[in-house]
């Protein structure tokens, strides 16, 4: 069975070129030897290494998801929050205010909180992708948990104190 890397671009209206720059590079000099399919959302980009669609029907979008070995993906929730609860490794990237990818640099936020907390690998240094991915064969995600519990119970003790 083939590897298959899934790059995830979210749905934000401004281009993560740099990203998937940085991956066909490392492709054509043969660092990523994996298939590699994109979810590019507004970013337009053309390229004969990657299956790049804008974005996928959400069937589509959900098998794919299930046959990935690897995510890597901007850092926004909503993308790693989905490569975590379908029990992928994850690889993020911010998006960056000063590259014209984003509005400002809250994905750095994002991304130390998702780090930190051992459940994502970083991509900070796009030159060495290669090494996250390398990184990413070995290491051990921390089982992702939902803070969901916390907020209705904050939300439960507001309403009784009223």
């Amino acid at each position: 069975m083939d590897i298959l890397i899934l790059v995830l671009l979210g749905t934000q209206d401004k281009p993560f070129t740099r990203l998937l720059t940085a991956i066909e590079k490392e492709i054509k000099n043969k660092h990523i030897n994996e298939k590699v399919i994109v979810q590019a959302g507004f970013t337009k980009y053309k390229s004969k290494y990657m299956q790049i669609f804008d974005l996928l029907p959400n069937e589509e979008y959900v098998n794919i998801i299930k046959e990935a070995d690897l995510i890597i993906t901007h850092a926004g929730i909503g993308s790693i929050l989905t490569g975590l609860k379908n029990n992928k490794k994850v690889i993020a990237a911010a998006r960056l205010k000063e590259y014209n990818e984003h509005t400002n640099n809250h994905q750095l936020q994002i991304l130390e909180e998702f780090y930190h907390k051992g459940y994502i690998l970083k991509l900070e240094d796009f030159s060495k992708i290669t090494d996250v991915i390398n990184k990413s064969k070995i290491f051990v995600p921390k089982e992702y948990e939902s803070n969901n519990k916390n907020f209705v119970k904050l939300i439960e003790d507001y309403i009784d104190n009223l």
